[in-house]
């Protein structure tokens, strides 16, 4: 295992072999919000880290209601230049 500095958040640097022998000890390293980098032959292959939690509620509905407008077009078929536009290479 290999610490690295990153900002306030230290990475744990683990081999796989490692990793797969004593998952439950890496794993209670990241509940406690570390981030493990897995490394396979010299060469990082996976990185794990703490789930965001989800908010505490949700948001409520019509949060932005008013703050902007969809025109009666958006959904009208785009003009003909702007469709070459993506069509080309």
């Amino acid at each position: 295992m290999k610490i690295l500095a990153k900002k306030n958040n230290p990475i744990v640097q683990v081999g796989a072999d490692e990793m797969e022998h004593n998952w439950p000890a890496y794993l209670r390293l990241v509940e406690t919000g570390e981030t493990i980098v897995v490394i396979k032959d010299g060469k990082p292959v996976a990185e794990i880290m703490p789930a965001l939690s989800s908010p505490a509620s949700r948001r409520p509905y019509g949060l932005c209601d008013g703050e902007f407008t969809v025109p009666d077009d958006f959904d009208a078929p785009l003009p003909e230049n702007i469709i070459r536009e993506f069509e080309e290479p």
